[in-house]
């Protein structure tokens, strides 16, 4: 071990501006893998009226806000500071810039004041918390960034800009920018705008396209149209951006099913090359709008299969090229990914050999998928443990109820995670 291993060391606090800095909780899984550094320019969602929203609608409060460039700056200023201790730590330690426990110990033993010489308390959790997303970051190879929260793109143009060419200065190792935005938003930008933003260093962004049928982007409240949604991808496109669209299975209930799937497939056809086409599995969540529409009998949700079915046809009717992928807890069957239209017909194989097993062994899959996340999570609901055993029975004993007792089970699942978390 290094002899210097167990020393402190002493933040040059001069230097710095802060310890903590702004940031949401809202990511894409991908950026997650990625261990991408986040950094909110903006504070929640600009819309905020979608019914099926469970991550920011449904909290008391919770207002978008616009956060000016200054502030922004200094944010960005405060990593800065932070990132250049934990190499001048490293760089004493022995480490050479390598970042490791070693390093962390001695920056949390050398800055009680900080830190604390335990983590407790809001603003030391938020100085820990910092400390130890920008170390993660480092050891990732600093070449990912995540522009929080919701819809980055809704800044003025000249200002996102600004903050865009700020943080590539700071940071020139990043490779690649990425940020939420909403369709409507970028639908009215101009094309020179978003070529702006490229030019600044925005690289990717995510949208939620949700669906491509108009009945149901309207009955959702999403505030876009399927015209816009497709001005608003190829414009990205055209831009040099690279596209990820959420497209969400379910959505339009078992009403709008069938126009759902064949209209999102036509809207990202009319796309061409979007260059990541992600699935998220509509899961509805309590205290939604969409939940009180379900529970007063005006949406009608389909069950997991159901959805599987919508799934298939919207990938028969995609003609596009992208990379297609189910990345999400919410989704059943994660293998569901690969290049299109190559990859095509063995990704509608994954799908025809689940809907070709038993039923008795799709409803114990479902059953072994979804309640294994719920275990995850170590806190165990009774009367939640109740209802998965009494699917498993129900399962077990070939009940007439057991797909209707595994439903609601996986709906209990879902909402226990999302009030426990």
């Amino acid at each position: 071990m290094n002899k210097n291993a167990e020393q402190t060391y002493k933040m040059n606090v001069d230097k710095m501006r802060g310890f903590s800095y702004d940031m949401g909780p809202a990511r894409p899984p991908s950026e997650g893998a990625a261990r991408s550094l986040l950094i909110r320019f903006t504070r929640r969602c600009s819309w905020n009226r979608c019914l099926f929203c469970a991550g920011r609608r449904g909290r008391i409060g919770m207002k978008f806000e616009y956060k000016p460039v200054d502030e922004i700056k200094n944010d960005i200023d405060i990593i800065k500071g932070i990132y250049d201790e934990i190499l001048a730590a490293s760089k004493k330690l022995g480490y050479a810039g390598q970042v490791n426990n070693h390093v962390l110990r001695a920056i949390l033993r050398g800055n009680p004041d900080i830190y604390g010489n335990s983590v407790g308390g809001k603003e030391l959790e938020d100085n820990y918390q910092a400390l130890m997303h920008i170390t993660n970051w480092i050891d990732s190879g600093e070449k990912t960034m995540f522009i929080q929260d919701s819809n980055s793109l809704v800044m003025r143009t000249p200002e996102l800009a600004e903050a865009l060419r700020y943080l590539k200065k700071t940071f020139p190792k990043i490779e690649r920018i990425t940020s939420y935005a909403r369709a409507k938003t970028i639908s009215k930008k101009s094309l020179d705008e978003m070529k702006e933003l490229h030019d600044a260093g925005l690289s990717r962004v995510h949208i939620g396209l949700e669906s491509g049928a108009d009945e149901v982007l309207e009955y959702q409240q999403k505030g876009v149209t399927a015209e816009e949604q497709i001005d608003a991808g190829r414009k990205t496109v055209e831009a040099g951006i690279e596209l990820s669209e959420y497209v969400m299975p379910g959505l339009g209930g078992r009403k709008w099913s069938k126009v759902h799937a064949i209209e999102t497939a036509r809207v990202l056809n009319e796309i061409g090359k979007p260059d990541f086409i992600r699935l998220r599995t509509l899961k509805i969540r309590q205290g939604t709008p969409l939940y009180d529409e379900f529970e007063a009998g005006n949406f009608e949700l389909p069950t997991e299969d159901e959805m599987i079915d919508e799934m298939e046809l919207f990938i028969q009717n995609l003609t596009c090229t992208s990379y297609l992928v189910s990345d999400h807890i919410d989704n059943l069957l994660f293998e569901v990914e690969g290049h299109l239209p190559e990859d095509k017909g063995e990704i509608l194989k994954i799908i025809a050999d689940y809907k070709a097993l038993p039923k008795k062994e799709r409803l114990s899959f479902k059953l072994r998928k979804y309640t294994g996340h719920y275990r995850s999570y170590g806190n165990f609901n009774s009367e939640i443990d109740t209802i998965i055993a009494d699917a498993w029975r129900s399962v077990e004993s070939d009940a007439p109820d057991a797909e209707e007792k595994v439903e609601e089970a996986i709906l209990n699942v879902f909402n226990y995670q999302h009030f426990s978390t």
